[in-house]
């Protein structure tokens, strides 16, 4: 959120995420307010380097272009003292001459020039090559040109490269000659008179620019070098384009107000897979350790500050494994142990519920898309009143008619939920199968707690959640406003009291905390109710098979409106960009003129043979892909580089199993007669480049089991100290057959064995230091092979 925005009047406020001066992300529109309330979760791989991490608030206009108020920019060396907490930042004015990004490639050489009588002077060789990354100016390529100039105390030679056309990645490569010293017969008369001393205080500077033709140029970015590192030798490397030393510097100290973020980076150098094979194998044999405390992954969420922090990636890594539904199990029934009374069972935030939690938001997300959306969907877009608190009433609102809005939605939410047993995921049914056996098994003369057990999550923590913030769970595109937002929060009241079916009886009614729902709740008191959840639950607590007889629905992956280019299947007719609603299944790829019309084409899943990043070059357009099948290549623009990047890997991973993959593809168009890339005439000749797909083997879950091994294995060496405390702990126990030293030594950690969890803590500690000499060894090799001043590692700021 944001607050105390100027102007000082009710404004409509957006904000964006931008990857320098890319926009990734926009928030809706909050209408009217000074401080207006976004509320809103991005969570995106970042599939490019970058600068900057920058939030920009925008005042909407109608007419008019979008106005920047100000903004928040974050260094990427900056984003580990802000992750994990949420900061207050004042937002700073927007100065065009700090707005850069992109690299550009120089070579700079010092001459000696011998002249006809034979004395020695200086001429300095500027090569401009290229630049790589430059922004987009109002969402197209720039026009970009350069000047270099010699600057000093006295002078200041400039020179101009010639305008490259639509294109981020220019290819300049001109050459630039200025005389450093001149020999002391030199008579011309010259505006500058250069002595040999004024080398030490000569540099060179390149601007680079965007050509506006008829309005102003725009500043893209500039470099320095002084001359005096060059010496006599050749100097050749790529810098980041830098803002100008006044950029960010403004006379105005007027308050622009400021933005609350709550940021989560991390940044993870991923080894080759065979690094983790210890690691990975220790982890993955939790589930059999006895007793569970002993684990490596229950340590894990022992040393670690947050548990959410150890869950994700445990949970994730599990789930590739195949190896959660026994885990959970494990850590549940130790979560029972300390349970005194059934009715509080799995109630708190332990390490069984949270696991649950995080697997339903990964594996859940398709289910509840066909059980929510469409009813989400009408409420958001046709709401109507539903306020039934009396001390929130408008004037003129009448509660008898808000009561029956709100008691319309919530038949239609709780419809819908309770029909979906046969959409529930199998492996959601295999965890709550085994939560409800060991809920019966704990308190076995609880007839209602087998119930209470499975509801306690897929009511309480998966549909009361989702239907009270449906944009986190991508079934809405943003937050839905106050009036929405409060509807959805008593039909989401509702929901989780219908769902706890041992809690409809007249004695715990009056256990509401607001007589308005005691109330509106008299009217549920329905037999069919209870009966309904019962058999709900029943259903998805169940091991049998859900699947419906016949071919299952396609599972919905990915939706969005990007630009296609016309694939010439008819003679006539432009080969133009035109926008279009794309949409992804597990059976077939389309585009629509608009979303939710029919489809324009259609591509089977099957038919695509390969998935692949098209050349910047071939129509002078950035974040483009391709998409090859049996006829013409699909040729698709995103709106940005993470949009790319997630089209790109969803349609990977779908096809990841078609029989005619291809093998090669071309990198660029065919375009006037021949391959862009490899200049062959021939249409249908074979590709020049080898396909670069490399997906996981799981179309629905989004997992790089790698990655959350490296991820677990960096939350193991933050927490190096407490592993060790942890050890000095079962040492003490071992030794002492009791606690001798101060409780609060180890009191926070569970040890139920501490011969068996000292024994997982040494061989945790011997993988971690291993794979630290390997971390090491890989960055010396690293920082070797990537030069400083080399495109991987770009020169930063001023060279001395």
């Amino acid at each position: 959120d944001a607050k105390h925005l100027v102007p000082n009047k009710m404004r409509d406020f957006f904000c964006t995420i931008n990857l320098d001066q890319e926009e990734v992300f926009r928030t809706q529109v909050v209408e009217k307010s000074l401080s207006p309330y976004f509320g809103e979760e991005f969570y995106f791989e970042i599939p490019r380097t970058f600068q900057w991490l920058s939030f920009y608030i925008y005042d909407k206009s109608v007419l008019q272009k979008d106005l920047r108020i100000g903004k928040v920019s974050i260094k990427k060396e900056d984003l580990y003292n802000y992750t994990g907490k949420e900061n207050w930042f004042m937002l700073q004015p927007v100065d065009s001459n700090s707005e850069v990004q992109g690299k550009v490639h120089l070579e700079l050489k010092l001459n000696e020039l011998i002249t006809d009588n034979g004395s020695v002077c200086q001429q300095l060789v500027v090569h401009i090559k290229e630049c790589h990354g430059l922004p987009l100016i109002n969402g197209q390529n720039c026009d970009p040109y350069a000047t270099v100039s010699l600057v000093g105390p006295s002078r200041n030679d400039q020179k101009k490269t010639k305008v490259k056309k639509k294109t981020s990645n220019p290819q300049f490569n001109e050459t630039f000659y200025f005389e450093v010293t001149r020999s002391s017969s030199y008579t011309k008369k010259s505006q500058f008179q250069v002595e040999e001393e004024d080398i030490e205080k000569l540099e060179v500077r390149v601007d680079l620019w965007n050509n506006g033709n008829l309005v102003q140029d725009i500043f893209l970015g500039e470099i320095k070098v002084p001359v005096k590192v060059l010496r006599n030798d050749s100097f050749q490397a790529w810098y980041l384009l830098q803002p100008r030393e006044n950029g960010n510097k403004s006379s105005k100290t007027d308050d622009l107000g400021s933005l609350r973020l709550n940021i989560c980076y991390t940044e993870d150098c991923v080894l080759p897979s065979e690094y983790y094979t210890s690691l990975r194998n220790l982890l993955l044999k939790s589930s059999d350790v006895q007793p569970i405390s002993a684990s490596a992954a229950y340590i894990l969420s022992e040393v670690c500050r947050d548990k959410y922090d150890a869950v994700l990636p445990l949970v994730r890594l599990l789930l590739h494994h195949h190896k959660l539904v026994p885990f959970v199990a494990a850590v549940a029934e130790l979560d029972l142990k300390d349970t005194q009374e059934a009715n509080t069972i799995f109630r708190g935030n332990s390490l069984a519920t949270r696991c649950v939690d995080e697997m339903m938001k990964i594996v859940g997300k398709h289910y509840l898309k066909v059980t929510l959306k469409p009813v989400i969907d009408e409420i958001c877009e046709s709401p109507k009143p539903c306020e039934i608190d009396p001390i929130k009433l408008r004037e003129g609102d009448n509660v008898e008619i808000n009561m029956e809005n709100l008691r319309y939605y919530v038949d239609k939410v709780f419809r819908e939920i309770v029909r979906s047993s046969i959409s529930c995921p199998t492996l959601m049914c295999d965890v709550f199968y085994s939560l409800r056996h060991l809920a019966a098994k704990r308190f076995p003369n609880d007839p209602h707690v087998q119930y209470s057990a499975v509801s306690s999550f897929v009511f309480l923590r998966f549909f009361a959640v989702a239907v009270v913030s449906p944009h986190t769970f991508h079934l809405r595109p943003h937050h839905p406003d106050a009036q929405t937002s409060r509807t959805l929060t008593l039909i989401s009241k509702a929901i989780q009291t219908l769902g706890s079916w041992g809690s409809l009886t007249k004695t715990k009614l009056s256990s509401f905390k607001e007589t308005f729902m005691c109330e509106f709740f008299k009217t549920f008191q329905e037999e069919k109710f209870t009966e309904s959840v019962k058999k709900f639950l029943d259903d998805v607590s169940s091991t049998e098979s859900k699947e419906p007889s016949g071919v299952s629905e396609p599972v919905h992956l990915k939706e969005g409106e990007m630009y296609k280019r016309a694939q010439g299947r008819t003679r006539i007719g432009k080969k133009n960009f035109k926008k279009r609603w794309f949409c992804l299944t597990s059976r077939e790829f389309t585009y629509h003129k608009q979303q939710d019309k029919e489809p324009i084409f259609t591509i089977p899943i099957k038919n695509i043979l390969a998935v692949e990043k098209l050349d910047e070059n071939s129509f002078n357009k950035k974040n483009m892909f391709q998409v090859l099948h049996g006829e013409k290549p699909l040729y698709i623009q995103a709106n940005n580089c993470v949009e790319a990047s997630e089209w790109i890997e969803a349609l990977c991973r779908v096809t990841r199993c078609n029989q005619k993959r291809l093998s090669f593809y071309h990198p660029s168009a065919f375009l006037n007669g021949n391959w862009l890339c490899c200049k062959a005439t021939i249409e249908s000749t074979e590709g020049c480049a080898r396909c670069t797909a490399d997906v996981p083997a799981d179309t629905q879950i989004e997992i790089d089991g790698d990655r959350e091994t490296e991820r677990i294995y960096s939350l193991f060496t933050i927490n190096r100290s407490k592993l060790q405390k942890l050890e000095e702990a079962c040492g003490s126990i071992a030794v002492y057959q009791g606690p001798r030293k101060e409780p609060d030594d180890y009191s926070n950690f569970t040890i139920e064995d501490s011969v068996a969890t000292f024994h997982t803590l040494q061989q945790i500690i011997d993988i971690i230091e291993k794979l630290n000499e390997s971390h090491e060894k890989y960055q010396k090799k690293r920082s070797s092979s990537a030069k400083y001043g080399s495109e991987e590692n770009p020169i930063v700021g001023k060279v001395s």
